[in-house]
């Protein structure tokens, strides 16, 4: 290595300074479709111009500038090849190869004549793609994903990606041959939607490849395990939509037993509904979900001579309350759930109004049992269960706690003092009302007297008589006996 370092700093002294370059062999990847550089770098760069000339093995001339400036295109290359004009006076004389084709790839030769120097490099440019077919599957056909490279490198490896996570062609859902070429042959399906990626390493190079996959059939639901939660009582849609377009025949909506025969299905099914939906829309409502409403249910329709299915599931949610026994024994409430094997954690939300209708609401604990030691007006109204997964919410279900008179333990005393005192205050207002009246009695009757002073000697005299009649008979009385 010493050597050459040696005889490049001699060169540059002997020749003032002049552009050197070692001819040198290197590789590189490029996705097709994409633009590639190829780099020829000359430095430090030259003082005068230099005729650089881009060649391909078995192509002849790419590109080439002469000494005048002037540019040379080969067939074909005017289009998609060029060099950066404002690069090559620095000594960039890079390729730049736009929408890269798979007749693209092989051994390119970048050659800059400065003076008497005679400076090379030469490049090999593999091509990577990905493809599919058939382009656009239908679910549960067989289909093939290649990963090609042009020409193909010996003694490389390939590794696949799903949206960026490592497939491992190994596994039961895939079958990899490699003859010139990486071929992963599985069946279409929900779950192999996305980019696939084909990443081949040969040394410290690197290629990658990405291409976008479509299944048509059922995309929602997505999975062929999906869970739909609903409260008890209210209506809810499942899920059965086929790729947009598509025109299934013969669909069907079927509730499955746990040996998977088909069963009828509830009454609160509307199939109804279907007829107002476009047909790769094959969803249908539940009115009002029942007790019994849970379980799992498929949905099925034949696309080009195949039958697509999906099985969901369809899970109740409710509150549970005890009855409590006495006026102030506790209440508790209990969020039920016909399956909550993905279930993690439970949360008690209490949910208030204002004036305005606007609602707020604050969580109050966790745990699939919330107690209340004495309903109260504080603690009455509207409680909410929210129920999470390992992704996030899963759903919510309601409970309306009423505030009864015979559990508003916390007012009965003060309840009876009011009782005491609304009846005191009665019998007061009673009695002062009888005294006004014998009031007004006695005043009406000074007023009379007032104004006919005669009529009350006449009143005395007829008083006098009575008193002197009824002694008079009493005496009679004891001297008959």
């Amino acid at each position: 290595m010493w050597q050459i370092l040696l005889l490049l700093g001699t060169s540059l002294l002997g020749t003032g300074g002049r552009c050197q370059c070692l001819s040198e062999y290197t590789e590189m990847f490029a996705e097709a479709g994409s633009q590639a550089v190829l780099p020829c770098v000359c430095r430090p760069p030259s003082t005068s111009a230099a005729v650089v000339l881009w060649s391909k093995d078995l192509k002849g001339t790419v590109w080439r500038k002469g000494k005048s400036g002037l540019e040379h295109w080969g067939i074909g290359a005017a289009q998609r090849f060029r060099c950066s004009h404002s690069e090559v006076g620095a000594g960039d004389y890079s390729l730049y190869i736009k929408e890269v084709r798979e007749e693209d790839s092989g051994n390119y030769t970048c050659t800059v004549q400065d003076g008497e120097k005679i400076l090379s490099k030469r490049i090999l440019l593999r091509v990577i793609k990905v493809s599919i077919s058939p382009p656009a599957p239908v679910e549960g056909n067989k289909m093939t994903i290649t990963c090609s490279v042009s020409p193909w490198p010996q003694e490389a490896t390939v590794s696949w990606m799903l949206n960026e996570k490592r497939v491992y062609p190994d596994s039961a859902d895939y079958v990899l041959s490699k003859n010139q070429a990486s071929v992963l042959e599985s069946k279409a399906s929900a779950g192999m939607m996305g980019n696939w990626s084909c990443v081949m390493h040969k040394g410290r190079k690197q290629g990658k490849a990405t291409t976008a996959l479509t299944v048509r059939g059922i995309v929602n639901p997505f999975s062929a395990s999906a869970k739909v939660y609903a409260e008890v009582g209210s209506a809810v849609t499942l899920p059965c939509v086929f790729s947009t377009g598509l025109t299934p025949s013969d669909t069907a909506w079927e509730r499955l037993d746990t040996s998977g025969s088909a069963l009828p299905l509830p009454p609160s099914f509307n199939l109804s509904s279907l007829l107002s939906l476009p047909p790769w829309d094959r969803s249908v409502g539940v009115g009002q979900v029942g007790q019994g409403d849970g379980g799992r249910y498929r949905c099925s329709g034949t696309v080009e001579g195949r039958r697509v299915t999906r099985e969901m599931q369809l899970v109740t949610a409710q509150v549970l309350s005890n009855s409590p026994s006495t006026q102030k024994a506790p209440v508790s409430l209990t969020c039920h759930l016909s399956d909550a094997s993905e279930v993690t954690e439970y949360e008690w939300v209490r949910v208030t109004y204002d004036l305005n209708g606007t609602q707020s609401e604050s969580s109050v604990q966790k745990g699939r049992v919330l107690g209340i030691n004495r309903v109260t007006d504080r603690n009455s109204g509207e409680w909410a269960c929210r129920f999470h997964g390992k992704e996030g919410a899963l759903g919510s279900v309601t409970y309306h706690l009423h505030l009864m008179s015979g559990l508003m333990g916390d007012n009965e005393t003060g309840s009876s003092s009011n009782v005491a005192m609304v009846a005191g205050l009665g019998f007061f207002l009673l009695v002062l009302l009888l005294v006004l009246v014998q009031m007004y009695r006695n005043y009406r009757r000074r007023k009379l007297i007032l104004l006919y002073p005669a009529l009350e000697n006449i009143v005395h005299t007829i008083a006098n008589e009575r008193e002197d009649r009824e002694r008079n008979r009493v005496k009679e009385d004891e001297i008959s006996k």
